[in-house]
């Protein structure tokens, strides 16, 4: 649903579903829609979003927020953060995971492409008119936002070495070069995202994204940017059974039948 005039009654519960180019100009003719999962980020939802709203896009956008059951008092900061009418607020009733969350906002997504972008300002929303820059300049269909990590950035050594891990074996797989496969910064035509019909209701669907993609043979453009881990204490909820999980899904999507 489109965002109007915006006021507490817009949250609404759903039932479960689903290289450096500068913008020129203002497409009118082009709305991006950022889809951002929300599960107890009660801390740092509210400059996240005003992050988000704040950046100047080269198009029109909207927010979608989906939380995904946040029990935290997360939920007690939306009727605030409503007044813009570029954001809508939809309520999952029961944590169901991140997957099922962005499902939920592509599915009432109203843009011609969706990007994904956590609330817990591990990324910078500023950054994500880079990406649009070579969907602008007619170079990319699929644009990925690839993070490059050092000691003062990376949440530990075993993450890192696990998320390279995960992206060398889809490479392998795939027979394809990718920088960063786990990246939250993944900018697609919505029309594409809805038909990859991603099923995966857990952090799983980042890989199911990816291994989809390059199953169909589509590379995705990657762009540099920043990347500012948090601790687990401050709320870092990926674990290493997901990257297990998301070897499995890869393989998975490589062995899959290819469409006709």
């Amino acid at each position: 649903m489109r965002a109007g005039s915006v006021t507490p009654q817009s949250i609404r519960f759903l039932a479960p579903l689903a290289p450096g180019l500068a913008h020129p100009r203002r497409l009118p003719i082009v709305k991006l829609s950022i889809l951002m999962p929300v599960y107890n980020e009660r801390a740092t939802l509210t400059s996240a979003m005003k992050e988000v709203l704040n950046v100047d896009f080269p198009c029109d956008i909207e927010l979608v927020v989906v939380d995904d059951g946040s029990t935290d008092g997360t939920r007690e900061l939306y009727p605030s953060l409503t007044d813009d009418p570029r954001v809508t607020v939809h309520m999952h009733d029961a944590n169901r995971g991140k997957g099922a969350a962005i499902r939920t906002a592509a599915t009432v997504a109203t843009g011609d492409y969706v990007i994904m972008c956590d609330a817990d300002l591990e990324y910078s929303p500023s950054e994500i008119p880079s990406l649009l820059a070579p969907v602008i300049a007619g170079q990319a269909e699929v644009v990925y936002g690839t993070r490059t990590f050092g000691s003062h950035n990376a949440y530990s050594y075993a993450y890192v070495l696990g998320n390279k891990g995960v992206t060398t074996f889809a490479n392998v797989l795939f027979n394809c070069y990718i920088s960063d496969l786990e990246t939250c910064f993944k900018l697609i035509p919505a029309a594409l995202y809805r038909d990859l019909d991603i099923r995966e209701t857990g952090f799983g669907m980042e890989a199911e994204v990816t291994g989809k993609l390059l199953r169909r043979g589509i590379r995705p453009y990657e762009v540099p940017i920043t990347y500012r881990a948090r601790t687990r204490e401050a709320g870092k909820k990926l674990t290493w059974r997901d990257g297990v999980e998301a070897l499995w899904i890869l393989l998975r999507e490589r062995l899959a039948p290819r469409r006709a």
